[in-house]
């Protein structure tokens, strides 16, 4: 699995996929209704939304294009939430890409790992767990969880434990499955509760 997500983020970045083009100052604009549930700065206080400062560009863009493309197909494609469909529809395409200038240009602050996880957490995140075949966090995420904006594979480092939580739950019953290749419900069907319990608590003091 590690060698195919490496090929897939050489084929990417090989492809000449153009990253987010974007003004951070329209964008800084246009962020107000965002800062309700993220932050006025993309440090979300509220642990079920994201931090999305310093979040990579072209993933950012992709999320809101794929919200939007959910409110438009009644949730049947795309990425589906009620709240973001809605705030993603009546966005244009340079909306999205100053939104995401914006954010991405943010400090994102940093988070803590209790003791209890930091072993087990290091543990799964780095080497996975190869009698189930669950594939190796840093395999695409990086040894600091930043990611890989050429692949599109988001920095994952400092999240609230609880959105993580959520997400992989979501890939894990299909409700969300807007990945690549369902390179994430592919790992998420084999995870445990407690296994990502223990590597959103990591996560969350990884930088």
């Amino acid at each position: 699995m590690k060698k195919l997500c490496v090929i897939v983020c050489l084929s990417v970045g090989l492809s000449g996929t153009a990253l987010a083009k974007g003004d951070a100052d329209a964008g800084k604009q246009k962020s107000a209704v965002c800062a309700a549930c993220h932050g006025p700065d993309g440090n979300s206080a509220i642990p079920m939304n994201p931090k999305i400062a310093g979040q990579h560009e072209n993933y950012l863009v992709k999320q809101l294009k794929e919200f939007k493309l959910a409110g438009q197909s009644g949730g049947e494609e795309g990425r589906n939430n009620p709240v973001m469909n809605g705030m993603a529809m009546p966005l244009s395409e340079q909306d999205m890409q100053d939104l995401a200038a914006y954010f991405a240009s943010q400090q994102p602050k940093d988070g803590t790992t209790p003791e209890s996880a930091v072993e087990a957490g290091a543990a799964l995140y780095r080497g996975g767990n190869l009698e189930r075949g669950v594939t190796a966090c840093i395999a695409c995420h990086g040894p600091r969880g930043n990611g890989m904006q050429l692949a599109g594979f988001p920095d994952i480092s400092g999240q609230h434990p609880e959105y993580i939580v959520a997400q992989l739950k979501a890939f894990q019953n299909g409700e969300r499955h807007n990945d690549m290749n369902a390179m994430m419900r592919d790992v998420a069907m084999k995870l445990s509760d407690e296994e990502m319990q223990v590597l959103a608590d990591y996560l969350a003091g990884l930088h």
